[in-house]
């Protein structure tokens, strides 16, 4: 009987990349890589992103965006830019802390604060958008809009002020959606879905070969 030695190496096991040529694997493995790092370049931005508060102007002088605003940083957005309204897309949320502090922020510094509920998972339909522009046309200026993380929710009613209200264009209005606001158009998140929602409603704003 002869003696075989456990350590000595085995057949190679077989992975399903081996299928493929060599040059097949090398493309599909710097997919992923690719894939990976634009994931952890968007999450490092993101969160950089968020830290600020996430406060850009849509229209210099007359509308703003950003993420949930603290006190000091509505106290510092009225004082530096003239706010006058604030609109929250998160809706109104009388048992939260925070919304209890905006209304009562807002109320110290005479804003008007309106409310907005919509969710950044289902968008914006074609019934809710003519009351969202309605409301931001009627709004006292400066003004501010916001969400949770500015990114999302804020990119399609900043997209809807620009296109309907500044009358600046698609394109111009299609800037709204970008990651420099933390916004990131893939299929793979469930705020795809304010992508998909600003493709429906791109016809009804006029755009009809979009």
């Amino acid at each position: 009987m002869s003696w075989k030695n456990p350590l000595a190496p085995t057949s190679a096991v077989s992975f399903p990349c081996f299928r493929f040529s060599s040059k097949a694997c090398q493309g599909i493995c710097l997919v992923a890589v690719t894939f990976v790092l634009l994931l952890l370049i968007g999450a490092t931005y993101l969160g950089f992103t968020l830290l600020n508060g996430n406060f850009h102007a849509i229209v210099p002088g007359e509308a703003y965006r950003s993420a949930q605003p603290t006190t000091k940083q509505i106290a510092a957005y009225h004082e530096r830019y003239g706010i006058r309204t604030i609109i929250n897309l998160r809706g109104e949320n009388p048992g939260s802390a925070w919304y209890r502090d905006e209304v009562a922020e807002s109320q110290r510094l005479d804003i008007t604060h309106l409310n907005f509920s919509m969710s950044a998972s289902e968008g914006l339909s074609l019934e809710e958008a003519p009351a969202l522009i309605d409301l931001m046309q009627k709004a006292q200026k400066p003004l501010l809009i916001h969400c949770q993380g500015g990114a999302d929710r804020s990119s399609i009613a900043a997209a809807r002020y620009v296109a309907a209200i500044a009358k600046q264009g698609e394109k111009v209005a299609e800037k709204q959606f970008s990651l420099h606001y933390g916004h990131i158009p893939l299929p793979i998140f469930e705020s795809y879905a304010i992508d998909q929602s600003w493709e429906i409603l791109e016809p009804w704003l006029g755009y009809p070969d979009s």
